[in-house]
């Protein structure tokens, strides 16, 4: 390892060893990172599917954390650590959580392209492999990326002073930091001089960035979920189609609202990676759909899995106001909406108070419905990929949840 790899180690391990101990972090979330899996069983079957892969994906992202420019964008962070700015969570989230952090996006997507990949060994099958190791890695660049953009803080120009130059230095910092993840995945992209994959990764990211834009949000941008409405249809199809999602008649319809906003938030980015990867693999554009939807109904699955997470634990974390068990709860009853209605500020609600509100309802019930259902639905579309140790573990990476 050269010296210059040594002192990039030296400098992301000393920030990570500042993150760990800090205590001091912003109770305001945007919506929950996606794949956030119970720990228990996990870390040994993420070991096996590292091996099946013969790439550790734990080092995926270590050629841009060792670069010189995120080195150095990466230091400006110790100076704003102790502060209660969005994007300290991040960064710890991003650069020290060994569980609940996105890895498991590349490794799915390259779990996906062993299943479907040629055993037999030649420089087209090299190349190939590469080429979808980049897919994987570039797809988590852009989610990362994306995320730190959203821990951005909306400071009013009046309160613009002397008092809020932290928070200002520290927005500053995270648009450098998400504007060169996603420049990178972009440039990684290009290199792959695919032009399909191209409009594929493409379609994604419109839909990332029309979900900043997508239903009400308080003066920090954090969404706030649509008033109820009851509805004899409460379904929302996912199609593999490139075309915008539909939004119509969503807000207010709890399952309806919670998938839009999932995909919106990453779910059509995990899912345009899996059919990228077959795409690259020259599999059937039938193939490529059905790894779209295994990639969409993972995704939600594991979301749901990660919200009920937050309402069975007996942490006093805050949880998001579009998550599904809110949803569910605001349905169920609809005078609870009315304390959410006219808020401003999503920092000044008392989450403890709303939590127990909503555990008297059948919320959780029907959150765990939502997720057997997509759980299901992503098992029996990667079953299509056959039956090899690839497709086993991705079916136990679902079961651990």
């Amino acid at each position: 390892m050269s010296y210059a790899m040594i002192r990039h180690l030296r400098r992301t391990t000393l920030l990570c060893e500042q993150l760990r101990t800090e205590t001091t972090l912003t109770n305001v979330t945007q919506e929950e990172f996606l794949f956030r899996p119970p720990v228990a069983q996990w870390s040994k079957v993420i070991r096996e599917a590292e091996k099946i892969v013969g790439y550790p994906t734990s080092f995926m992202n270590l050629r841009w954390l060792l670069s010189d420019k995120f080195a150095n964008l990466a230091m400006h962070l110790r100076k704003i650590v102790g502060s209660n700015h969005p994007i300290m969570k991040t960064a710890k989230t991003v650069l020290y959580n060994e569980h609940n952090n996105l890895q498991p996006w590349g490794l799915i997507i390259l779990l996906l392209s062993k299943a479907v990949s040629s055993p037999t060994y030649s420089i087209e099958a090299t190349t190939l492999i590469e080429q979808q190791r980049m897919l994987a890695e570039l797809t988590e660049m852009i989610r990362t990326g994306h995320y730190i953009h959203k821990g951005l803080l909306n400071i009013p120009l009046e309160e613009r002073d002397k008092t809020k130059e932290t928070s200002i230095f520290a927005n500053k910092i995270a648009i450098l930091i998400g504007d060169y993840l996603l420049v990178t995945a972009n440039g990684m992209l290009a290199r792959l001089k695919n032009q399909d994959l191209s409009y594929l990764i493409s379609t994604a990211l419109r839909d990332l960035s029309e979900g900043e834009f997508y239903g009400p949000r308080d003066l920090q941008n954090m969404p706030l979920p649509g008033k109820p409405v009851k509805k004899n249809d409460d379904s929302f199809k996912i199609s593999a189609d490139t075309i915008p999602l539909d939004v119509k008649d969503v807000l207010g319809s709890p399952v309806k609202e919670w998938t839009l906003r999932t995909m919106y938030n990453g779910g059509s980015l995990f899912g345009r990676g899996c059919e990228g990867a077959l795409l690259l693999g020259g599999r059937s554009d039938s193939d490529q759909k059905k790894a779209y939807l295994f990639g969409c109904h993972l995704c939600l699955a594991w979301q749901a899995a990660s919200e009920l997470q937050k309402f069975t634990s007996t942490n006093k974390e805050p949880f998001s106001l579009v998550s599904a068990p809110v949803l569910f709860a605001l349905n169920n009853t609809p005078k609870l909406y009315d304390g959410l209605k006219n808020i401003t500020k999503v920092s000044t609600i008392d989450f403890e108070e709303l939590k127990l509100r909503i555990l008297e309802t059948d919320a959780i019930e029907q959150t765990k419905s939502l997720f057997e259902q997509h759980a299901e639905k992503a098992k029996s579309y990667v079953e299509m990929f056959g039956d090899n140790p690839s497709v086993s573990t991705i079916k136990r990476l679902i079961k651990t949840l």
